[in-house]
Parts: C-alpha cells; structure tokens; sequence
C-alpha cells in the first residue's frame, strides 16, 4: 500500500520547500570557513581556536544524521522537521549575536543539532513525494542543496563578511528559515508509514557509544596535524576510544532488537557500495574546495572574497550538469553518469594540477566549470542506484547512513588536506635546501646579484642577510606551490579509483528507489 501513496500537494511545490532547508543547512558546513580570521580576531581568539566553530557544528550535525530516522518515527516527519528548522535559526541569531567564543561554540552546537537532521529528511520527503520515474529529477533538484551550496558557501561567507560582518554569515539563515517553515507547513504532510509507526524506546546505548565515537574521531581529525597525529598521546586515546565506540555501536546495533540506525540495510549491495562511494565524493568535494582557496590565498595573496569568488564557476558547472543529468538517468542509467562523474572530476584536478604561480584569475574559470560538471554527475546517479533496491519506509534510515557517511568523508578530506600539505611541504624543502648551499655556484651568483641590488639601501652585513632571506622565501613559496600540486594529484587518483568502485554497483532498471521491492 506505501508503494501506492502519493502526496495531495504536487511533488514541484514540495521540493523546492524542503530543497531550502537543505541549501541552508549544508551551506553553513563552509559559510564560515573564510571569516575565521574575523571571527577570531572579533572574540579574541587564535586560529587554532577558531577552528572550534566548524568542528563543534560537524560533530553535532553527525550525531543526529543517524538519529533522523527513529526522530522521524517518534514526533512525526513533517513536525520535526519544522522544530528542526526552528532550532536552527534561533542558533543562528545566537551565532551572530556571541560575544566571546565559548557562546559561540555552544550555539555553534544547537545549530548542528538543529540542522543535522535537515538533510536526510528532506532527502526523504523527496525521493517519497516523487514516482519512481520522476525521482532522478527529483534528486537533481535536492543535489543543488547539496552540492552548490557547500561551493557557494565561501563566497557567500567571503562578501558578507566583507561587506558588513562576519555575523551576517549567520544572520542571513532568519529569513531563509521563515520562508521553508510557511512553505513546508503549507505542502508537506506525513505518508502513512511515519503516521503509522511504532518508533519505540529509543536505542540510548547506541546513541551514547556512536555520540563518543563521531566525537572523538572529529576531534581528532580536526586537531591531529597540529598535535603531530600519533606522535601525541592525546591524538591516540583518541583514536583508541573513537575506534573501540564505533565498534561496539555496530555491533550493539545489530543486535538489539530496535536499534538507533538500522546498520542490516547494508547487506543490500547496491546501497553499501554507494555509501562506500559517498565517503570518496565526500572527501573529494570538501578536499578540493579547501584547498583551492588555500592556494589562492597563501601563494597569490587573494583576499577572502576573491579567493571565495574563484569557486563560483564551480557551482554554475554543477548547476548545469544537475539538469543534464535529470534529462539522461532515465536513458543512460545511474552507474554510466556516476562513473562518467567522477572521471571528469579526475579532469579537473588535472587541470588544477597546471596551475602556476604566474596565473591570471581568468585561468583558474575552465578547472572549476569542469570539476563543478563532473561533480554534478556524481550525487544523482549515486543516490538513485544506490536506493534502488529499498522499499519506501527503509529510505529515511538510509538517508541519514548516506549522509552520515559523507559528511564523515568531507571531514577525513579536510584533514587530509592539511596535513599532506605539511608533509609534502617537508619532502620538497628537504630536496630543494639541499641546493641552497655556499657551495652551489648558482645559488653564490644569485646570491651575490641580490646582495648588490640591497647594497644601495643597506649595509653589506645587512644586504647579505636581507638577500638570504629573499631566497629563502622564494624555496619557500616553491616548496608550498610543489606540495599544493601533489594534492591535486591525490585527487586525480581518488576520482579514478572511484569510477572504477561504481562498476561494483548494479545498474537499476528504474531511475527511483521502491521499484525492487514489488
């Protein structure tokens, strides 16, 4: 009988309601990645610091991901995510409204408890309003949430802040907020299995064990390379305890009889291979969209909102591709358009990987329009083979898996960024010192040819130096340029291996979730 409902309302009203708390939620994961150096210097706060107000946000968005499901069950969809959305915009006046840092960080927590339950019920509402034919339009609709809104974001974060304050980064949530409240109070309603279900008590243990687990792993994630990773005893406790809770939740999880997150749905091939596959995209999506304004600002000195700027051709390729790929799932199938995806994605990084420091700001349009095309041709496909084979009422479990899964890879491809960074930088000015040395001719040359130039303003002793200093920095911008291109290298491998990894998946007949289950 579920398989037979439809919505009174029709489905082109509701998606664009629940489509704007998504774009909303998932905006604020990169919004306030430029404004940092204002927050913190706003609050009194170092960088290290301030790197708080992200990681305080992820973790609690990650630890009610998981949780939708049973809250959907308990309260009702539709009634939950109207509180859900509520929470997040009063969090967000509490965010602009801080006046030190601990305020900040705990309304930074409220706001991603509020919004991490955002995404999978959207997604749901979606993929349920819609037939199954229709629902690989459906989702181009929602990837423009998911996929531009975390590129938009610095950009967006950059011209606020630049324009009034860091804190309309948050304010600006108020009224997005109203209009999604007024539109889903009006189009959303509640299909028969979430009206009918018995949610039960909740799972508190495997809350408990998966809240310490996502916890510490964030932390440590977000802190290890300023800590030396393992070479800290404190990053390894928390590793051990990360580890040791996750393990029991999965394992307390198949087990009891109502578990928090229903993990058996993982036997389901299709969908495993996809959540495996989301991690990547995670990782790749949140990797590279830290590490082009990094280079950007650090080697070609951009200010926040130009470097934020440079990202926006990414969003327009994906913008593009979303509504492609709406026209061709139907004809092509899911595993050709993801794999496709992610090869272009590959194209991308390549063409980062050319980049120079010498480089106007128009070179840099073409690699983020292709990156943004492939990425556009990822999330769709991936979501509609990767549910094919579920019924309806096991889709709002997982969809929070889906997205728990991704977040926790945007999260590993942060990290891994910061730290491959500083570890190739390492690699390279260990060679290249080696030639900065008296006994290197060329390095006497130049050396002696700057030390003349500065002769006419200071003193030898103090040209020589002043010379040596010159040279160094400049190794030292060819060292940092040099780890940058290895990164994007990394890419083009992560977007390789996993076009290969969607020929795991079987192709699905129908473009929507529900149609195996007849």
């Amino acid at each position: 009988m579920s398989e037979q409902w439809r919505p009174l309302v029709n489905p082109w009203l509701i998606a664009p309601a629940v489509m704007l708390a998504t774009f909303m939620e998932v905006l604020d994961t990169s919004i306030a990645s430029v404004a940092l150096p204002y927050i913190g210097g706003s609050l009194g706060a170092t960088p290290s610091e301030a790197t708080w107000v992200l990681t305080s946000y992820l973790v609690s968005n990650a630890i009610v991901l998981p949780a939708s499901g049973w809250l959907s069950r308990q309260f009702g969809r539709k009634r939950l995510l109207i509180t859900c959305i509520i929470i997040f915009s009063v969090s967000s006046f509490l965010c602009g409204a801080a006046t030190s840092l601990p305020m900040l960080i705990v309304a930074r927590v409220i706001q991603g408890a509020g919004g991490g339950a955002l995404q999978p019920l959207a997604q749901s509402i979606m993929l349920e309003s819609f037939p199954p034919a229709q629902r690989g339009t459906a989702m181009a609709v929602y990837g423009i949430g998911v996929i531009c809104a975390p590129i938009l974001g610095p950009t967006l974060g950059g011209w606020l802040t630049d324009t009034w304050s860091w804190r309309w980064a948050f304010y600006v949530n108020i009224p997005v907020s109203i209009l999604a409240i007024s539109m889903i109070s009006l189009f959303v309603e509640d299909p028969p299995w979430i009206r009918d279900a018995k949610p039960g008590r909740i799972d508190s243990v495997g809350l408990g064990f998966m809240a310490l687990g996502l916890a510490t792993l964030q932390i440590m994630l977000d802190k290890g390379q300023e800590s030396d990773w393992f070479g800290a005893v404190w990053i390894r406790w928390m590793a051990a305890i990360s580890a040791c809770s996750l393990l029991f939740f999965i394992f307390w999880e198949l087990r009891v009889k109502d578990p928090l997150v229903n993990l058996r749905i993982l036997k389901n091939r299709n969908f495993a291979v996809a959540c495996g596959l989301f991690f990547l995209f995670g990782a790749a999506i949140y990797g590279l969209i830290t590490l082009q304004p990094l280079f950007l600002q650090t080697l070609l000195g951009y200010t926040a909102l130009k470097a934020g700027l440079t990202v926006t051709p990414r969003g327009i390729g994906a913008f593009v591709a979303l509504f492609v790929v709406g026209a061709l799932i139907g004809r092509l199938g899911g595993r050709r358009l993801a794999a496709f995806g992610f090869a272009v994605f590959s194209l991308g990084a390549l063409l980062f990987s050319r980049l120079s420091l010498n480089m106007a700001q128009s070179n840099i349009i073409i690699p983020n329009l292709i990156s943004g095309f492939g990425t556009g041709f990822i999330f769709v496909p991936l979501t509609t083979v990767g549910m094919g084979t579920l019924r309806n009422d096991q889709i709002g479990n997982a969809a929070g898996i889906q997205n728990l899964l991704r977040n926790i890879g945007g999260s590993v491809g942060i990290s891994f960024v910061s730290t491959m960074l500083d570890r190739f930088a390492q690699a390279h000015q260990a060679f290249m010192t080696a030639g900065v040395s008296a006994l290197n001719p060329i390095y006497r040359q130049n050396l002696g040819l700057v030390q003349g130039l500065l002769q006419s303003h200071f003193s030898p002793v103090d040209a020589r130096l002043r010379a040596q200093g010159m040279i160094y920095n400049v190794v030292h911008q060819q060292t940092s340029y040099w780890a940058f291109i290895d990164v994007f290298y990394s890419f083009i491998w992560l977007g390789l291996v996993s076009a290969l990894g969607v020929w795991l998946l079987k192709e699905v007949k129908s473009t929507g979730p529900g149609m195996a289950a007849h």
